[in-house]
């Protein structure tokens, strides 16, 4: 008997086909002619509702459309004013002003970062060009652009910064490589 009070009382939801078992009972029965009738009138009044409100708000649509058009305002110019409103809204809010503090000093913590990365690197190359090492290439250089520029002709034999060395070099071996400075002053007087 226990058995049999558990499954009329189930407590577990009702599956899908007891869903539809109930949307099909017929509760018209249970109702007296007299309700039935009421039911019916309500509902042909609610019909008629519906069908008033969706004709009022077809108008008021419209109405919405005219003095917009009116004002000059359309479709691109709305999306505008809601883009701004809601960027506007936006970074009025406590998350985005908080994201924007720190983003922003995280690039001034970048900024500082690589402005040091930048000093010490020029550091270490003014290290570096002093080094005995650099120096040692430094004589090196002059060295040979001495002996090139007295085998190419060049009458300069002064030192000079290492940057003028290197210019002359490059100049000196340009010329070597056309044919040397007789061969250019030739093409020089050609021209």
């Amino acid at each position: 008997m226990e058995a049999q009070a558990q499954g009329l009382l189930e407590t577990e939801p009702l599956q899908g086909r007891d869903e539809d078992a109930v949307a099909s009972a017929d509760f018209s029965s249970m109702l007296s002619e007299e309700e039935k009738e009421e039911l019916k009138a309500e509902l042909v009044q609610l019909e008629d509702e519906i069908t008033t409100l969706r004709q009022v708000l077809s108008a008021k649509e419209r109405h919405l459309v005219e003095i917009k058009q009116k004002l000059g305002m359309n479709l691109m110019n709305e999306l505008k004013q809601n883009f701004s409103k809601s960027w506007h809204d936006m970074q009025t809010t406590t998350a985005y002003k908080k994201t924007h503090e720190t983003l922003s000093h995280a690039g001034q913590k970048a900024t500082a970062a690589f402005s040091n990365v930048g000093t010490a690197i020029s550091k270490k190359f003014g290290d570096m060009r002093n080094s005995p090492t650099f120096k040692s290439f430094e004589e090196r250089v002059e060295t040979t652009v001495t002996s090139l520029k007295t085998k190419v002709g060049g009458t300069n034999h002064g030192g000079g910064s290492f940057e003028e060395v290197l210019s002359s070099t490059a100049h000196a071996s340009a010329q070597s490589s056309s044919g040397g400075p007789r061969q250019a002053e030739e093409e020089e007087l050609q021209c």
